[in-house]
């Protein structure tokens, strides 16, 4: 039997999942096909439509070797094992005489422990241990939530705290998981052979293909102890996430309540001297905390220095009697030192790391109005990481809508640790840039709208010009807006003007959880929606709801950010563009993901509204609208005035029309049964 073609297999597997084959969709398919053959890389711009998920899962299937999914987000990890791979499989089998198999895995925290849920959490409080489930009253939020684990517990087949619905809160759910490094270990644990994360891990042994997220594939990358079963081929959906992922995964912090944990876990565990000599180190780490003002460190000053290596010390020597003391009277103790082991770890790992010091890693101090102060430490590049850990021995490719910034992928490339595309060299991984671009017809469906009247903004002060230029725009389009603000400050007072002023409901991010808002947002087409970064990139609405998506700013990283003023410095210094590499950078790929929202489906219209100026008038200006789909460009604030008027009566006649068809279709039924 002659082995099928990667046209047929696509065909087969479009067909099955109700779509319609389309030409970027092909391209991506050969050009993942062409770099797994290889054994190079890619990396695959996939305008919204594509079906770029097919685009990569057929030819990876058909390759025949274990490959790996990685994304950033939930609902694209349930999309792909809960509809795309079923379909693409079933639908792949007849034609490749075989059925892959897949599987999901998470970190462990992610899956119930049932070691914590049946024997408790060893818990450190001064009344000594105690249940939570004997102490969290059923009428308590916690008490409440624990009771719905237990029942749950005996019903779920994965564990999977996503397959809890609805959620639980995050104190909930650290009563019942682990972390890796808290975990007693299959072989040790009384309930080793029914472990929901063990289970899983086998799974993931056995399968073909593995659905991961970016997080547990950078922790695959950086500690070195593998955690995702051998691979060929690694597949990085929404891989515009992946940097500043592995740069949270590589981020350790500090905190008194951190340290206080610690010493408490361990005092019962170790002998009087080691125990006091945490204490004594914890508490002068506190008194520091209190007076520390937030901003980067460049370098440690000598009394955060000394106490650093006090607790580095410290914490080594209640780490050793950890390992040869042992005290029958505490009940489940294999599970008290464990949990112990992992705090103490934890500090000794993360205060050696930032006393030692390293010119790769940038330290700053943090404050939080309700968690207080945090010592911060994260590298001040993962490029060089990803370039070694990622691009070796195996073929990977990275896709998502934004991977072009400013008509290029070499920023997003250098970004990842590659050099520019066609760069030959003994230590340089080859890959590709393709952009199969989108089945949207943008110049027609859009219009890319800059208000360069506004004046600039400013750090300070409410923009009056903005707020009224932003009322007059939602006006035009008779609600139908969702709003993407640079800060939750800036959104809190949007929200509050335009409902003094209009007659539409506005949505405020953080009124109500994200998904019920969403929800509320698409299923009436006159409401607002106001928010935030998640909303930038999470928000999925096809249709009238979203016919006008306005930015309020430039989303540039806060001057006083850290770890992006400490690269963006570092690119200076080393005879590059730091503003436009680091900063615009940043900027480009929020607002080219901003801008995504408004059209999903190809029959959306509408308007994507910058009110900020310099979006035409900069130097940097036009980077930041080639990051953006080509939507139809202009500056008139009145022809955008009548356009939105024009959408917002299309849509208005739409929607008659189909309440009109509605009652049409319910009178007959009616009338039958008078």
């Amino acid at each position: 039997m002659t082995k099928p073609s990667l046209p047929e297999l696509l065909h087969a597997a479009v067909t099955a999942v109700g779509g319609t084959e389309r030409p970027g969709q092909v391209a991506m398919a050969e050009a993942v096909a062409e770099a797994v053959d290889d054994g190079t890389h890619l990396l695959a711009q996939a305008g919204t439509g594509t079906g770029k998920s097919l685009g990569y899962l057929v030819p990876a299937l058909a390759h025949g070797e274990r490959v790996v999914i990685a994304t950033a987000t939930l609902a694209l990890q349930r999309q792909l094992v809960e509809r795309d791979l079923p379909r693409t499989v079933e639908s792949l089998h007849p034609l490749l005489r075989r059925r892959p198999q897949f599987a999901m895995l998470k970190g462990r925290s992610n899956y119930l422990c049932l070691h914590r849920l049946h024997e408790g959490v060893p818990q450190e409080e001064e009344e000594g241990l105690f249940d939570p489930f004997e102490q969290a009253t059923a009428t308590s939020k916690l008490g409440k939530d624990l009771l719905r684990l237990r029942d749950w517990a005996d019903e779920t087949e994965t564990g999977d705290r996503d397959a809890l619905t609805p959620g639980v809160s995050d104190r909930a759910w650290g009563q019942v998981s682990v972390t890796s490094r808290e975990c007693l270990g299959a072989s040790k644990c009384a309930y080793g052979a029914e472990c929901f994360a063990e289970a899983a891990r086998e799974r993931a042994k056995l399968a073909d293909v593995v659905v991961t997220n970016h997080a547990l594939l950078a922790i695959d990358a950086i500690e070195g102890a593998p955690v995702l079963p051998q691979h060929e081929v690694l597949i990085i959906d929404e891989a515009h996430e992946l940097v500043s992922r592995v740069t949270g995964v590589a981020t350790g912090e500090l905190t008194p309540g951190q340290v206080n944990r610690a010493v408490r876990r361990a005092a019962k565990l170790v002998n009087e001297k080691a125990a006091d000599q945490l204490q004594t180190a914890s508490e002068t780490f506190e008194r520091l905390m209190e007076l520390a003002l937030p901003g980067r460190l460049e370098e440690i000053p000598e009394d955060l220095g000394y106490c650093l290596m006090a607790l580095r010390d410290a914490a080594r020597t209640v780490i050793s009697a950890l390992g040869s003391t042992r005290d029958k009277s505490v009940q489940d103790e294999d599970a008290v030192r464990k949990q112990a082991l992992a705090s103490v770890e934890n500090v000794h790992a993360v205060a050696e790391r930032i006393a030692n010091g390293s010119e790769y890693d940038v330290v700053w101090y943090e404050r939080h109005d309700r968690f207080g102060a945090s010592l911060r430490v994260a590298p001040l590049s993962v490029s060089g990481l990803l370039r070694e850990k990622l691009f070796e021995d195996r073929s990977v490719v990275l896709t998502s809508a934004t991977l072009k910034l400013g008509g290029d992928f070499n920023g997003v490339a250098a970004s990842l640790g590659l050099a520019p595309e066609g760069t030959q060299g003994e230590d340089v991984p080859p890959w590709k840039g393709l952009d199969v671009g989108s089945p949207f017809d943008y110049a027609k469906q859009g219009i890319l709208y800059v208000a360069k009247h506004l004046n600039q903004p400013g750090r300070e002060g409410t923009r009056t010009d903005m707020l009224d230029e932003l009322a007059e725009l939602v006006e035009a389009a008779g609600g139908r807006t969702l709003g993407l603000f640079s800060s939750m400050r800036a959104a809190q007072a949007a929200a509050e003007e335009l409902r003094g002023r209009l007659d539409v409901p506005i949505l405020l991010q953080g009124e109500e959880t994200l998904g019920e808002l969403i929800r509320a947002f698409a299923a009436d087409p006159r409401t607002c929606l106001f928010g935030t970064l998640s909303l930038w990139q999470g928000v999925d609405v096809p249709g009238a709801s979203c016919q006008l998506v306005v930015m309020d700013r430039v989303p540039f990283p806060r001057p006083d950010d850290p770890l992006m003023s400490a690269r963006q410095k570092a690119v200076e210094e080393a005879g590059g563009n730091g503003f436009m590499a680091v900063a615009a950078t940043h900027a480009a790929l929020l607002m080219a993901q901003g801008a995504g929202r408004l059209i999903r489906a190809s029959g959306d219209r509408g308007v994507v509204a910058c009110l900020d100026p310099r979006v035409e008038r900069a130097r940097y200006g036009s980077f930041l609208r080639a990051s953006m789909p080509g939507f139809w460009y202009t500056t008139d604030r009145n022809q955008v005035r009548r356009s939105l008027a024009a959408i917002d009566a299309a849509a208005q006649a739409a929607e008659k029309a189909a309440e009109a068809g509605e009652q049409a279709a319910e009178e007959p039924e009616t009338a039958d049964v008078q």
